[in-house]
Protein backbone atom coordinates (compact mmCIF):
# COMPACT_ATOMS: atom_id res chain seq x y z
CA UNK A 1 0.00 0.00 0.00
CA UNK A 2 1.11 3.38 -0.87
CA UNK A 3 2.05 4.90 2.81
CA UNK A 4 1.27 8.83 0.57
CA UNK A 5 -2.60 7.56 0.80
CA UNK A 6 -4.46 8.70 3.73
CA UNK A 7 -7.18 6.40 3.99
CA UNK A 8 -10.61 8.26 5.80
CA UNK A 9 -14.23 6.37 6.44
CA UNK A 10 -17.07 7.49 8.27
CA UNK A 11 -19.86 5.91 10.06
CA UNK A 12 -23.85 7.18 10.63
CA UNK A 13 -24.99 6.19 14.15
CA UNK A 14 -28.23 5.59 15.70
CA UNK A 15 -29.56 2.80 13.25
CA UNK A 16 -29.53 -0.33 15.66
CA UNK A 17 -25.79 -0.95 15.90
CA UNK A 18 -24.70 -1.98 19.50
CA UNK A 19 -20.97 -0.47 20.73
CA UNK A 20 -19.32 -3.86 20.58
CA UNK A 21 -19.80 -3.64 16.73
CA UNK A 22 -18.97 -0.39 16.59
CA UNK A 23 -15.72 -1.85 18.26
CA UNK A 24 -15.03 -4.40 15.78
CA UNK A 25 -15.37 -1.94 13.50
CA UNK A 26 -12.88 0.57 14.51
CA UNK A 27 -10.74 -2.13 15.02
CA UNK A 28 -11.48 -3.69 11.48
CA UNK A 29 -10.55 0.06 9.91
CA UNK A 30 -7.68 0.69 11.69
CA UNK A 31 -6.12 -2.31 11.20
CA UNK A 32 -6.62 -2.09 7.60
CA UNK A 33 -5.00 1.37 7.41
CA UNK A 34 -7.62 3.63 7.88
CA UNK A 35 -6.23 6.76 9.55
CA UNK A 36 -9.35 9.31 9.65
CA UNK A 37 -12.34 8.50 11.13
CA UNK A 38 -16.06 10.12 11.36
CA UNK A 39 -18.29 9.15 13.25
CA UNK A 40 -22.00 11.37 12.98
CA UNK A 41 -25.71 10.85 13.86
CA UNK A 42 -28.26 8.95 11.09
CA UNK A 43 -30.88 11.38 10.36
CA UNK A 44 -34.11 10.19 8.71
CA UNK A 45 -34.47 12.00 5.13
CA UNK A 46 -38.00 11.44 5.05
CA UNK A 47 -40.43 8.54 6.10
CA UNK A 48 -39.50 6.76 2.85
CA UNK A 49 -36.31 6.26 5.12
CA UNK A 50 -34.97 3.80 7.15
CA UNK A 51 -35.88 5.51 10.64
CA UNK A 52 -33.69 6.33 13.55
CA UNK A 53 -33.36 3.80 16.37
CA UNK A 54 -31.67 5.97 18.89
CA UNK A 55 -30.25 9.34 19.05
CA UNK A 56 -26.45 9.06 21.01
CA UNK A 57 -25.79 11.70 23.29
CA UNK A 58 -22.97 14.10 22.82
CA UNK A 59 -21.19 12.03 25.92
CA UNK A 60 -21.54 9.11 24.04
CA UNK A 61 -19.86 10.40 20.55
CA UNK A 62 -16.88 11.78 22.81
CA UNK A 63 -16.58 8.19 24.47
CA UNK A 64 -16.38 6.65 20.88
CA UNK A 65 -14.13 9.08 19.51
CA UNK A 66 -11.44 7.68 22.89
CA UNK A 67 -12.44 4.40 21.89
CA UNK A 68 -11.04 4.96 17.87
CA UNK A 69 -8.34 7.06 18.96
CA UNK A 70 -7.49 3.60 21.08
CA UNK A 71 -7.77 1.35 18.50
CA UNK A 72 -4.87 3.43 16.24
CA UNK A 73 -7.00 5.88 14.32
CA UNK A 74 -5.02 9.44 14.02
CA UNK A 75 -7.46 12.01 13.63
CA UNK A 76 -11.84 11.28 14.62
CA UNK A 77 -14.39 13.74 14.23
CA UNK A 78 -17.32 12.22 16.47
CA UNK A 79 -20.24 14.43 17.39
CA UNK A 80 -24.11 13.99 16.43
CA UNK A 81 -23.55 16.53 13.19
CA UNK A 82 -20.74 15.48 11.81
CA UNK A 83 -20.72 14.08 8.51
CA UNK A 84 -17.97 12.79 5.86
CA UNK A 85 -16.62 15.65 4.99
CA UNK A 86 -16.67 17.06 8.13
CA UNK A 87 -13.25 18.83 8.76
CA UNK A 88 -11.96 16.35 6.45
CA UNK A 89 -9.36 18.74 5.11
CA UNK A 90 -7.94 19.97 8.34
CA UNK A 91 -7.58 17.06 9.98
CA UNK A 92 -5.70 15.27 6.47
CA UNK A 93 -3.11 18.36 6.65
CA UNK A 94 -2.55 17.94 10.42
CA UNK A 95 -2.30 14.20 9.60
CA UNK A 96 0.11 14.98 6.92
CA UNK A 97 2.37 17.45 8.49
CA UNK A 98 2.77 14.41 10.89
CA UNK A 99 3.79 11.53 9.23
CA UNK A 100 6.02 14.42 6.95
CA UNK A 101 8.13 15.36 10.30
CA UNK A 102 8.92 11.79 10.86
Amino acid sequence: MDRGIVLKSGLMLGIGETRAELCAVFSDLSQSGCAILSLGQYLQPDGAHYPVKRYVSPKEFEELRMIALGTGFKEVASAPFTRSSYRAFEMYTALKRVLYSQ
